[in-house]
C-alpha cells in the first residue's frame, strides 16, 4: 500500500464523554486500580485507526550500516554473564491480563545490551547517514500527551480521541524530530531518549549500528542488575529513604503533576541498576524484538526456558520499562517483570529502545 500521502487525516474514532479521572494517590508504590482486570492500558495507544499501513521495512531500510570493528559496536554496551535467572513475576497488584507469571528459570547465554537508550542524537545520526523516514513522518502524525501540546501543535491536533485513554491526542506532524508536534524541537533534548519510533524504527537503527533489539528475556534479566525477583531494578521500595529512583508521574494522573509538566528526562539520569543500566523502569518503555503472548512462555520447555526468542508470530510486539506516565494509582507497569504490548507501526511520545548484541 502506498503510504506516502502522509497528509492524509487518519479515521478517527468521535470523541467519547469526558471519563471520571483515576483515584488520587500517594507518590509510593501503592497498589490500586492497576490490580484491576480490564482496566485500559494508558501506556500504549494504538495507532489502529484507520491510517495506512506503512511500507515493508525491508523496502525502507538504506543499506546496511557503516563497517565498525566489534570494539566500535560495543562501545556503550554492559556484558551480561551466561546463566539462569528467575524471569516473570507473582505482583498481587499486576495486570491480569499481561501474562507477566509464571515465575520460571531461564538461561541465558552471554550477550552485550546498551547501558543507556538510543538517543536523539544518535538516532539523528542514523536518519542523517541514511536518509531514514520514520512511521510516525511517513504516515503524518503520532500520539502527543495532552499537557505536551504547545500552542502551535495545538492547532495540528486530528478530530477525535482513543477513548479509553483520552489524554493522548492524535498530533499531525508530530515525530522524533518535533516531540511535541509542530513548534516543539529537540536541539536543547540531545542526550534525551528518542521517542515517536515505531518498533519498524527501531529495528532499522539497529540493522545500521550491527545490533539488534534485545529478546524480552535478554531485556529482563538486564534490567533485573542482578537481583533477583526484585520488585524494581535498585529492590522492592519505590523511593528509597524518599529518594526517587526514575522518572515516573508525580501528582494526580492524568491532570496534575508535582513538576508542572511530565516529560523526559536524560538517557543517564537516575543512579544506574547492579549491571550499569540506566533507566530501565520510567521515562520511555522500549521496544523488544518478541511478539507478543500472555501464554506462550507459560509451558516448561526448552524453546521457553533457554534463550527464548518469543512466538514465531503474532500482531504486536512487547514493550517493557514504563514510562514518564506511569503512576501507581493507574498504571503500575513501572515493576521489572510488568509488560505490555503495541502494533510495530505504532509510535508516542514515551516511547523509544535501546539495543542488543
Amino acid at each position: 500500500m502506498d503510504t506516502s500521502a502522509a497528509s492524509a487525516t487518519p479515521a478517527l474514532p468521535s470523541t467519547p464523554a469526558t471519563p471520571a479521572t483515576p483515584a488520587t494517590s500517594a507518590a509510593s508504590d501503592a497498589p490500586a486500580a492497576a490490580a484491576q482486570p480490564g482496566i485500559p492500558q494508558c501506556c500504549a495507544p494504538s495507532r489502529d485507526l484507520g491510517a495506512p499501513a506503512p511500507a515493508a521495512q525491508a523496502a525502507r531500510v538504506p543499506g546496511g550500516g557503516p563497517a565498525r570493528t566489534e570494539r566500535e559496536r560495543h562501545r556503550g554496551m554492559v556484558r551480561i554473564p551466561a546463566g539462569p535467572f528467575l524471569m516473570g513475576g507473582d505482583d498481587p497488584d499486576a495486570f491480569p491480563d499481561d501474562g507477566e507469571g509464571p515465575v520460571r528459570e531461564v538461561y541465558l547465554d552471554t550477550y552485550r545490551i546498551d547501558a543507556k537508550a538510543v538517543s536523539n542524537a544518535q538516532f539523528a545520526a542514523f536518519v542523517k547517514a541514511t536518509g531514514y523516514v520514520t512511521d510516525a513522518e511517513r504516515i503524518g502524525w503520532s500520539f502527543v500527551f495532552q499537557m505536551l501540546v504547545g500552542a502551535e501543535a495545538a492547532g495540528h491536533v486530528l478530530q477525535g480521541r482513543v477513548r479509553q485513554t483520552p489524554w493522548w491526542l492524535p498530533v499531525e506532524g508530530a515525530s522524533w524530530r518535533q516531540p511535541g508536534g509542530p513548534g516543539s524541537g529537540i536541539a536543547d533534548r540531545q542526550n534525551h531518549p528518542v521517542v515517536h519510533v515505531s518498533f519498524n524504527d527501531a529495528a532499522a537503527y539497529a540493522a545500521w549500528a550491527g545490533k539488534r533489539l534485545p529478546t524480552e528475556a535478554e531485556w529482563e534479566k538486564a534490567s533485573r542488575g542482578g537481583l533477583v525477583q526484585a520488585r524494581f531494578p535498585w529492590g522492592d521500595e519505590f523511593a528509597p529513604r524518599g529518594r526517587h529512583r526514575c522518572n515516573t508521574w508525580r501528582g494526580q494522573f492524568p491532570r496534575r503533576h508535582e513538576d508542572g509538566r511530565p516529560g523526559t528526562v536524560p538517557v543517564d539520569a537516575y543512579r544506574p541498576n547492579g549491571y550499569g543500566l540506566f533507566n530501565t523502569s520510567g521515562n520511555v518503555w522500549e521496544w523488544c524484538a518478541d511478539w507478543f503472548s500472555t501464554d506462550w512462555h507459560v509451558p516448561s520447555r526448552p524453546g521457553t526456558r533457554r534463550d527464548p526468542g518469543g512466538p514465531p508470530e503474532g500482531s504486536e510486539r512487547v514493550m517493557r520499562g514504563g514510562s514518564y506516565l506511569c503512576h501507581a494509582s493507574y498504571c503500575n507497569r513501572y515493576r521489572t517483570a510488568a509488560r505490555t504490548k503495541n502494533p510495530p507501526d505504532n509510535s508516542t511520545g514515551h516511547l523509544g529502545f535501546r539495543c542488543a548484541a
